[in-house]
C-alpha cells in the first residue's frame, strides 16, 4: 500500500495527517507513506521529525484583501498553483504511484487531490473545523471520501453525498492522566486549577484579561493558575500583572512562554481558557474539560468561531468573541463557574460527550472501505 498525504500551512492541518499516518502504520506497518507540503512551511519540520518522508512543492495561498501588494502576491500564487506546482505534483504522483491520496486541508490539499482525482487515483479529504475551509468546499464533489470533524460541517457544504463524520484524530502518544496525578506532576498543590493560553505567539487580549483574573484568584485564595503568554508576550503579561498588583506565587503559578507538556496541564485543569483552533478543541474534549473559548478573529473564514460555537451549543464551553473579551467579562464568567460547581461538572460531562473517540480508527476504516483491505495487506 502506498499513500500520499497532502497537508500544510498550520498545525491544524498537519497534526491530523500525522495522526492518520500513525494509525495506518500501526495497523499496516508495510505501508509506504509520502507527505507533500510547502518547503518553507512548518510541515517541512514536523513531518520529518515524525519519521515520514517529505517532498516540498512551492505554493502559496491567495490573499483575500485587495491591495497593490496583494495583487502581485496573487499573480505569483496563481502561477505556482496552476502551472509550476501542478506540473511538479503530477510528476510526484507518477513517480510514487500512490494507491490513495489523503488531504487534511489548505491550498496544498486542493492542488494535490485535484491532480490525483484527474489521474484516477482514489482520494479522501479530512476537514478538522466545524466550518469547512475552501479546500474542502472545492473537493466535496470531487474527492471519493469527505471526512468531517463534526456534524455541523455538513450545514455548510452543498454536496454531502460522500461525507462521513469521523471526528478529529489525535496522535497515539497523547496520554490522559488523573487530575490529581497531573497536578502532582506539575508540582501544584490541591485546589481549583485554571489553564490559559492563546497560541504559540500569545494573544494580547487573553493575556491582559488573564492578568486581572489572576488578581481576582489571589484575593479568593487557593487557586492554581497555569498560563502561556506566548513567545512575544512576556513583557506585556508581567506589565499587566504589575498593573493588577499581582505578585507571582511560584507555589501556585506556572507562567511560561510556551507549554511543552500541554496534555499534563490540560489534565490538571478544572477550567481551560483558550483560542478555538480545531485541534485545541479536539484535545479539550478528549480530556474532557469545561472551557472558555475566545476564537481568533482573523482565522480564515472565522472558522474558530464555528469550532467554539459547536461546543457552546453542546453546553460544554462558554464562547466569548475576541471583541467582547474584557478583564471584567473574563473575571465575571470565571467567578460564576467557580461558584457554581454543578454547572462546571455538567459542562465537563458535556465536553466528554462531545469527544469523537476513536476518530483515527473510524478514518482508517473509511480508507480501507475506499480502496479495499487487500490493498493494505498487499
Amino acid at each position: 500500500m502506498r499513500i500520499i498525504f497532502a497537508a500544510g500551512g498550520t498545525a491544524g492541518h498537519i497534526n491530523p495527517a500525522l495522526a492518520i499516518a500513525d494509525k495506518v502504520k500501526s495497523v499496516f506497518p508495510e505501508t509506504e507513506i509520502l507527505f507533500i507540503g510547502t518547503p518553507a512551511g512548518m510541515e517541512s519540520r514536523l513531518v520529518p521529525k515524525a519519521g515520514y518522508d517529505f517532498t516540498g512543492v512551492e505554493m502559496s495561498g491567495f490573499q483575500r484583501s485587495l491591495s497593490v501588494r496583494n495583487i502581485g502576491r496573487n499573480i505569483k500564487a496563481a502561477y505556482c498553483y496552476f502551472i509550476s506546482a501542478k506540473k511538479k505534483v503530477r510528476g510526484i504522483l507518477r513517480d510514487f504511484k500512490p494507491d490513495l491520496v489523503v488531504g487534511t486541508g489548505g491550498y496544498v490539499t486542493a492542488n494535490v487531490l485535484e491532480q490525483a482525482a484527474r489521474m484516477g487515483i482514489k482520494t479522501a479529504t479530512h476537514e478538522s473545523n466545524s466550518y469547512p475551509g475552501m479546500a474542502t468546499k472545492m473537493l466535496a464533489g470531487k474527492a471519493d471520501k469527505v471526512l468531517l470533524a463534526s456534524e455541523d460541517a455538513m450545514k455548510y457544504l452543498g454536496n454531502t453525498e460522500r461525507c462521513v463524520v469521523t471526528g478529529n484524530p489525535l496522535r497515539s502518544n497523547i496520554s490522559i492522566e488523573e487530575r490529581d496525578a497531573a497536578r502532582k506532576r506539575l508540582g501544584l498543590p490541591e485546589g481549583f486549577t485554571i489553564l490559559s493560553f492563546g497560541g504559540s505567539l500569545g494573544a494580547n487580549r487573553i493575556t491582559t484579561a488573564v492578568a486581572e483574573l489572576i488578581a481576582w484568584e489571589t484575593k479568593k485564595g487557593g487557586i492554581n493558575h497555569i498560563h502561556s503568554y506566548g513567545g512575544k508576550g512576556r513583557d506585556l503579561f508581567y506589565d499587566a500583572l504589575a498593573q493588577s498588583s499581582v505578585t507571582e506565587d511560584k507555589s501556585r503559578h506556572i507562567f511560561r512562554d510556551y507549554i511543552d507538556n500541554m496534555y499534563t496541564c490540560m489534565c490538571a485543569a478544572d477550567l481551560i481558557i483558550s483560542r478555538a483552533g480545531a485541534m485545541t478543541v479536539t484535545e479539550i474534549t478528549a480530556i474532557g474539560r469545561p472551557s472558555i473559548l475566545v476564537p481568533f478573529p482573523n482565522a480564515t473564514e472565522n472558522h474558530q468561531y464555528y469550532n467554539a460555537l459547536t461546543l457552546s451549543n453542546a453546553n460544554a464551553a462558554i464562547l466569548i468573541e475576541d471583541k467582547e473579551l474584557t478583564k471584567a467579562r473574563l473575571v465575571s464568567e470565571v467567578s460564576a463557574l467557580y461558584s457554581d460547581r454543578h454547572r462546571l461538572e455538567l459542562m465537563e460531562e458535556n465536553a466528554k460527550r462531545s469527544a469523537a473517540n476513536h476518530a483515527a480508527d473510524k478514518i482508517l476504516s473509511e480508507l480501507i472501505s475506499l480502496v479495499g483491505e487487500d490493498k493494505f495487506l498487499a
